[in-house]
């Protein structure tokens, strides 16, 4: 189905996905993640219109990269040689930047009534990136499940850490406050003031971060700690759930990535989208933010021979 056209002329698809009680819609602009309906309730926040999601969406379903999440001072230095990027979040290069993945027109490879198959090829030096880099993102729906399967192969060294940034309500709507969340984590990435991290692995125990034993989401909400809501990566020991305010819905969320970037939608205002504060939380799975400049970090380099694989599911029951 064609979902509109871009000002160059290039044409959106919008693919729908069903099986059982589950159905998703997909577009290739963004590759993004413009639904998912759980039993006739929608979980993620998305747009209706390519205009919307071109100039009002605040990567609502998107895939970002080709690097999620921030890279200080819009620099990093790969085999002895000082590449920048824009930069467009403060000091700090965000989510690839503005001409990243999620601004992009992805090829529909394949497409079925249950899977369809997106592939983006970034241009060496695109974004300030090197290498050209060939991506691509299986979204596969079942009974109760969505699977994102992400392929990456370079013909030059480059980095690389893309993530979805869907925003979830498993109410379907109001604010996410009364979700109950679990993270099964022992430790997080605390940051400076710009959301850089600080290179330190802290422990959660005894902090408002501690998320192992399941905790309302809007219970430690105004802690100072957390600087107007959680907006931090954690380092995964195991799995991510989380159920809605009426304990009708749980979603579990399983990944092959080190970490989880928590954000809860607390810089929505709900005038530059329709959507407001805490209106949906985002579960990032993804390599560390800065990882390229923190040496100490799980790597993100990615070499020519190499494949880059990623696998995340989110599960409901």
């Amino acid at each position: 189905m064609n979902f509109g056209t871009m000002p160059s002329g290039e044409p959106v698809e919008r693919h729908v996905l069903e099986k059982g009680r589950m159905r998703a819609a997909v577009l290739s602009y963004g590759a993004v993640l413009q639904s998912l309906e759980v039993s006739g309730v929608d979980v993620v926040l998305g747009c209706t219109t390519l205009e919307d999601y071109r100039t009002r969406s605040r990567y609502f379903g998107a895939v970002v990269g080709r690097y999620g999440n921030r890279i200080a001072r819009g620099r990093f230095t790969l085999d002895g040689v000082e590449h920048r990027l824009p930069v467009n979040d403060g000091p700090n290069s965000l989510h690839g930047g503005p001409g990243g993945f999620s601004s992009r027109v992805w090829r529909v490879v394949e497409a079925s009534g249950t899977a369809v198959t997106l592939e983006y090829v970034s241009a060496d030096g695109e974004e300030g990136y090197p290498g050209t880099l060939t991506t691509t993102l299986t979204y596969t729906l079942t009974e109760d499940a969505l699977t994102l399967d992400y392929r990456a192969v370079t013909d030059a060294p480059t980095v690389l850490n893309p993530t979805n940034h869907s925003y979830f309500n498993l109410a379907g709507g109001g604010d996410v406050l009364d979700h109950v969340i679990r993270i099964d984590a022992d430790s997080y990435l605390p940051v400076d003031s710009t959301k850089i991290p600080t290179g330190e692995l802290a422990p959660v125990a005894g902090t408002p971060f501690d998320l192992n034993a399941p905790q309302r989401i809007g219970d430690r909400i105004d802690d100072p700690l957390l600087g107007g809501g959680y907006d931090h990566c954690y380092v995964l020991r195991g799995d991510i759930e989380v159920t809605s305010p009426a304990g009708d819905l749980t979603m579990r969320v399983t990944t092959t990535e080190p970490g989880v970037q928590f954000y809860t939608g607390h810089m929505l205002d709900g005038v530059a989208t329709d959507y407001g504060k805490y209106s949906g939380f985002c579960l990032e799975t993804q390599h560390f933010p800065d990882s390229p400049n923190h040496p100490h970090f799980p790597g993100t380099v990615l070499r020519p021979g190499e494949e880059y694989t990623s696998t995340t599911a989110y599960r409901f029951a």
